[in-house]
């Protein structure tokens, strides 16, 4: 598999902008997976932490689920891989496949993206369900901005300890 990362575009409207920021920073994490093994996205950094490339990507579909399905559409369903809301659970991917994980994150950015582009504006208010602030979508399109890019330096690291790949 070989992912094709779209870089952001250097002028253009703010909810292009912000469009285009999320959209790199999934293909980047998606980058920092291709060519590896089941095994090798499994691999953990160092005990005592559960973190992995395949931890980050279930990870990521949580964050994805519930900031956009929960969140800004207000669906009301669990999390994929727990049922307290706890989002560490997801890191845990010692029996986990690409598969499985690779299609329930893209199961969830499709779903982000619908409801995104169904937003009449960035302004649009959302209630808050994980907390006493309503939040407008553009602080929820920054909020996971900020998400991909804490985790995909994680995912430099981890790929670098597994085979030496480093960049972009």
């Amino acid at each position: 598999m070989t992912t094709e990362r779209p870089w952001p575009p250097n002028v253009a409207g703010e909810r292009e902008t912000l469009r285009g920021f999320l959209d790199h920073h999934r293909a980047t994490l998606a980058l920092k997976c291709d060519g590896l093994t089941d095994e090798e996205l499994r691999r953990q950094s160092m005990p005592p932490s559960t973190l992995s490339l395949l931890g980050l990507v279930r990870h990521m579909a949580e964050v994805e689920r519930a900031w956009f399905r929960r969140v800004v559409a207000a669906e009301d369903i669990p999390l994929v891989w727990s049922d307290s809301l706890d989002f560490q659970v997801a890191y845990d991917a010692a029996t986990a496949t690409r598969e499985e994980a690779f299609t329930a994150w893209q199961s969830e950015i499709a779903h982000a993206r619908r409801i995104e582009a169904a937003a009449p504006t960035l302004d649009a208010v959302v209630h808050n369900s994980r907390g006493p602030e309503d939040l407008s979508l553009r602080t929820v399109m920054l909020h996971v901005i900020l998400e991909y890019g804490r985790h995909n330096g994680h995912a430099d690291l981890l790929r670098e300890a597994i085979d030496g790949t480093v960049g972009e």
